[in-house]
């Protein structure tokens, strides 16, 4: 059965025919039908007065505005900015104040309001020239143990001190096994980098790295690289992201954030050291006895293997031949006389010039497409950036 809605105007009627049968107080009726007494006087006199049609609702626009700008004024704005179409409204406005001295002519901030108004706005956005395209190839499957690892942050949450703690998690796709969790006050790029120092030092390297495209990851920037997967990419790991908007390409890592918000998070502990104490008990748990169904109901520490390695030194390498131009701190290189801005996530490392076509340079950090250099653009590099796939 569904329900009888009645449109306000309806309403309205039958209240005022309630109201002429007297029936009942203006009080009880004003209670019934969820108006003030104020309210129902207003109705029933306009409709006294004009009949059904008084009880349509009518526009709230006020019947006088003493400051609105006079007619006169707005056809000698349109004049003006027709006579002169490049001007802007600071200029139009000095204008009008030496043709009109005696006159309170308009300011500028009201001259731009009307002139957007009028259609006679050029305001245009600025956009910056397009790139490469990437393409996104497909996910790494995992068949080795430190082959591919993934990498999030769980939701924050607060302990009951009040204290905010960020929870990084890090696992080895193949086999399950959960490499670490930190709780981090913030998602600050330097301290992630800090406890994948640690890792490497007692796991080894990863061939692929496997995230989502939000910080301290990813960027809107040049392949989608930030400080923090440009260093993973000097250090010789394959930086992998999933598709915008398809957490469910690192489904297993989000049904792991599941079990730890449910086993961990509720209700929190009383400060951070409780918390991550929690969570390493909780982590050895997940590793050493809890029984996995993809890994045969065994638990990840049987499966994984440890592969410690000697430290890596960051090296990029480039083809014979290519220009390579070192990044400044402030994210620029110097090339052809001028300064070309590249990106902040690659300050302090070289990257390569390819020459592609007449004053056109292909820009690779390593072996990634980050971008194109144009002698004829003003700016810096156009950005490559990934293209979008359908229903993303």
């Amino acid at each position: 059965m569904s329900w009888k809605e009645l449109s306000c105007v309806v309403r309205r009627l039958q209240f005022v025919k309630l109201a002429w049968k007297a029936q009942q107080s203006m009080s009880q009726l004003c209670r019934r039908f969820g108006m003030s007494r104020r309210t129902g006087y207003k109705w029933l006199s306009r409709f006294e007065r004009e009949g059904p049609q008084g009880l349509q609702d009518r526009a709230c626009r006020p019947h006088r505005s003493p400051r609105r700008t006079s007619s006169k004024w707005l056809k000698r704005i349109r004049g003006l900015r027709r006579r002169h179409p490049s001007w802007g409204s600071c200029k139009l406005a000095a204008r009008l104040r030496k043709e009109y001295p005696a006159q309170r002519v308009p300011c500028a901030r009201t001259i731009s309001k009307w002139l957007r108004r009028m259609k006679l706005s050029r305001r245009q956005r600025r956009r910056c020239p397009r790139g490469p395209q990437l393409k996104r190839g497909g996910l790494t499957a995992a068949r080795r143990s430190n082959q591919v690892w993934t990498v999030d942050f769980k939701g924050w949450f607060r302990t009951q001190d009040g204290q905010r703690v960020e929870p990084l998690t890090v696992r080895d796709a193949f086999s399950r096994y959960l490499l670490a969790v930190r709780l981090l006050p913030d998602q600050g790029w330097w301290r992630v980098r800090r406890v994948f120092l640690r890792l490497f030092r007692e796991n080894g390297y990863p061939a692929v790295i496997r995230m989502d495209n939000g910080g301290p990851f990813g960027s809107k920037g040049p392949a989608g690289l930030t400080r923090l997967s440009a260093w993973w990419t000097v250090l010789g790991i394959r930086v992998e992201f999933i598709a915008p908007g398809h957490p469910e390409q690192n489904g297993a890592h989000e049904q792991m954030h599941r079990v730890l918000k449910a086993e961990t998070t509720r209700r929190p502990s009383r400060h951070l050291r409780a918390q991550q104490r929690r969570m390493d008990r909780w982590r050895r748990t997940y590793n050493r006895i809890r029984p996995h169904a993809a890994l045969g109901q065994r638990v990840p520490a049987e499966v994984y293997r440890p592969k410690p390695a000697q430290s890596r030194k960051p090296v990029l390498r480039y083809r014979r031949g290519w220009s390579v131009r070192r990044v400044r701190s402030n994210g620029e290189i110097r090339w052809r006389g001028r300064k070309r801005f590249i990106g902040e996530a690659f300050v302090g490392y070289p990257v390569g010039l390819k020459l592609k076509g007449r004053r056109k340079y292909e820009v690779y950090f390593g072996g990634v497409l980050i971008g194109e250099l144009r002698e004829s653009d003003p700016g810096g590099i156009r950005p490559a950036n990934y293209a979008r796939q359908p229903g993303s």
